[in-house]
């Protein structure tokens, strides 16, 4: 028993010695005769220069998208092509690795990329070790790549690289931000959108890790590490492709009018908060960077709102329970002095006295029309007589003003409030002396045109799983802040500022629009800087909600621009905005409802402007009986016979000679001639095709770089300037 224990081990320790023996020549054979001991292969090619090579695989980085799914921030992956020409680089597994047949390569490869053959053959035949094929062979598409791979050409490689682009251009921009490239080559977010939720929108890099000689050859068998790339999560926004189109609209409209310094403007659902439109000018588009200002208007750039602030003092006095709006009140020049505790007080006899806009003198009123006419002595009655400065400063405080809002990310000011000396509260009550944000103006409003409860504006809407649309990682859900009034006294609110609109003496009058009655308070004021009062600028404003009977959004719009005495008069770029939002929120009226005594006769349908249908999943001729009636342009795109995609949206407002785009095929479509087209037809394009597009400039297109009639692949790059 012990003998054959003994040969045991003796067995074990011979073989330890054989594997022992079989490893130290191995090493040797690689280290010095330069021989793969299992394979014969010789490594001298490899170990005189053998390296460990990091190759990173670039994650793409998540989408931002508008609230119905229109893509405003995606990542494009495209490739460049590499050709290795040295016929020294050592062969894998007896297949060549370089460039052999020259001029079958430079046929299939100029046929596909539709570049010469003979430039391509003169790239081939370079006496070097790798070459590209210039501007053909760089940023190709997927779909190209894939096409070229499977001809198995030998020495034909691919390196890739990732572009951010915003198809919209300028849309949102000082909201949603812009993405760059760092010293990595990854994009990392720098501004808006785009910084603040980075870390959800990077996702993380892959890698492989191998051993490779000088020429970037790998060695049969050696261990090689793979790490997959992790995309990025895709972010939903609140905002509305329609409304935002339309603000930026509005914006181009004021600019014709009045040439103004500044403009900013945002739409907000009242029950939920939902950030439905939020914009500034001047902006910029994202693709190209043209930046003239980084702030943030809406939230950076607190400003004295003027008489939109009126209706809070009223807010104050209704909810004390000391409002009468029928009693009557003076309505001339309103003088005034102080108490012991620095607190206005009317005083006849005193020289310190305040005025109407255009000195105007009421005479006596009701309490009503001092919203009506915005009259800052009747405000100033409500403040100092119903009320006092302090219950009223109380109020502001419980509408949030002088506070941060602290709305997803948004980088925020939270305004100056000047309350120190009598003149300083006095003139509070009229929206001059202390400075809000366009974001407290509107969580304060949501108020009013509410319930009374507060709503947190917000315009992250979700954070979702890019393999699994259905994870959902961030879900936004109303936030009510506060209840600063009662829902009696909101209402009473809204009574008034109907009629601020609707009167015909109302300051409002010229903002009606036809689609449905609105509700709202104008506002003027003079433009703060540096301690004092700019010359010649007024900031105009219009804070308004619709429809006027059930209210759903708000609408707020405000320029900074010389003073103009009829800038209310002048209202075309902000009804623009209201009517398309009235629409695009399903508040447009029906002039001539049907009842149930009354038969509709049967008539044909036809469609008019507003009455976009859903065509997605129907046939190209189905689309087009169902368009007939529309005064619109029709363009299919692809040769297929069944939409898949469409624009604009089912549901939306369609003008008069509007271009509406069927998305038959993702692969190609026919160009069409684009000049005269504006950068929302450009756009509109570029969205429902999802194919590279390039714009440069502001305007209507001038030229265009595929010609019209030219079949266009995925993965061609569209040059458009427009001017």
């Amino acid at each position: 028993m012990k003998n054959r224990s003994n040969r045991s081990v003796l067995l074990i320790f011979t073989a330890a010695l054989v594997v022992m023996a079989m490893l130290a020549a191995d090493v040797f054979l690689v280290t010095i005769a330069k021989v793969h001991l299992r394979s014969g292969t010789d490594l001298s090619a490899y170990a005189d220069s053998a390296n460990t090579v990091r190759e990173i695989t670039k994650a793409m980085r998540g989408n931002i998208y508008t609230s119905d799914g229109s893509v405003i921030a995606e990542d494009s992956r495209t490739y460049n092509i590499v050709c290795i020409l040295d016929e020294n680089r050592p062969s894998l597994e007896n297949e060549i690795t370089y460039v052999k047949d020259k001029e079958y390569t430079a046929e299939q490869l100029s046929r596909i990329l539709r570049m010469d053959y003979d430039t391509c053959l003169n790239y081939l035949s370079q006496d070097i070790y790798q070459t590209e094929l210039g501007t053909a062979g760089r940023n190709i598409s997927e779909s190209t790549k894939k096409e070229i791979e499977e001809l198995e050409l030998p020495g034909i490689e691919f390196t890739d690289s990732i572009r951010r682009l915003y198809p919209m251009g300028q849309f949102a921009s000082n909201l949603i931000g812009f993405a760059q490239s760092d010293e990595t080559g990854s994009t990392v977010g720098k501004m808006g959108t785009e910084l603040y939720l980075n870390d959800y929108l990077a996702g993380s890099d892959g890698y492989r890790i191998y051993q490779a000689d000088k020429n970037g050859f790998i060695l049969p068998g050696m261990k090689e590490e793979r790490v997959s790339a992790v995309n990025g999560y895709n972010v939903r926004t609140t905002i509305d492709e329609d409304i935002q189109s339309a603000m930026e609209e509005s914006f181009g409209m004021t600019v014709d009018l009045f040439n103004p310094s500044r403009i900013w403007s945002a739409v907000m659902d009242i029950d939920t908060g939902k950030i439905l439109g939020w914009g500034q000018y001047p902006s910029f588009d994202a693709n190209t960077l043209d930046i003239v200002d980084y702030n943030n208007y809406g939230t950076q750039i607190p400003y004295e709102p003027g008489s939109t602030m009126k209706t809070f003092t009223y807010a104050a006095a209704i909810n004390e329970g000391v409002y009468d709006g029928s009693a009557e009140v003076y309505g001339g020049p309103f003088r005034w002095s102080w108490d012991e505790n620095r607190n206005p007080v009317r005083d006849n006899e005193s020289f310190y006295v305040i005025y109407n806009a255009n000195m105007k003198d009421y005479g006596m009123s009701d309490y009503d029309h001092g919203l009506i006419y915005s009259a800052n002595t009747i405000t100033a009655a409500v403040e100092t007589e119903l009320i006092t400065p302090d219950i009223y400063l109380d109020y502001l405080k419980k509408f949030g003003f002088f506070q941060p809002v602290s709305t997803d990310g948004l980088p925020e000011e939270t305004g100056y409030l000047n309350f120190t000396w009598p003149y300083d509260k006095l003139a509070l009550c009229y929206g001059q002396g202390s400075s809000v944000t366009m974001l407290q103006m509107l969580q304060a409003y949501s108020a009013v045109f509410g319930d009374g409860t507060m709503k947190k504006p917000y315009y992250i809407e979700s954070i979702t799983d890019p393999y699994d649309s259905n994870r959902t990682v961030y879900q936004a859900e109303t936030r009510t802040v506060g209840e600063p009034i009662t829902e009696e006294t909101a209402k009473e609110l809204q009574r008034i500022l109907y009629r601020v609109v609707n009167d015909d003496d109302g300051t409002a009058k010229y903002y009606r629009i036809p689609e449905c009655e609105i509700m709202g308070k104008t506002g003027t004021t003079q433009v703060a800087y540096n301690g004092t009062y700019a010359t010649g600028y007024t900031i105009v404003s219009l804070m308004s909600a619709l429809p006027a009977d059930d209210p759903k959004v708000i609408v707020y719009y405000a320029f900074e621009a010389p003073y103009n005495h009829d800038a209310h008069y002048y209202s075309q770029p902000v009804q623009n905005l209201l009517r398309k939002t009235a629409m695009a929120v399903g508040a447009v009226k029906n002039e001539e409802p049907v009842t149930e005594e009354t038969e509709p006769e049967e008539t044909e349908e036809v469609l008019t402007a507003g009455d976009m249908p859903v065509l997605i999943n129907h046939t190209v001729s189905y689309s087009s009986d169902k368009l007939r009636g529309l005064n619109a342009r029709v363009i299919v795109l692809g040769s297929g016979n069944t939409v898949i995609d469409q624009y604009p949206r089912a549901g939306s407002l369609i003008d008069n000679n509007e271009r509406i785009f069927l998305l038959t095929d993702t692969n190609s479509f026919i160009m069409p001639d684009m000049t005269g087209w504006t950068r929302k037809d450009v756009v509109a394009l570029w969205s429902v095709t999802q194919f590279g597009f390039r714009l440069k400039g502001d305007g209507r297109v001038i030229s265009q770089n595929v010609t019209p009639g030219t079949t266009v692949t995925k993965g061609t790059e569209i040059e458009v300037e427009l001017e």
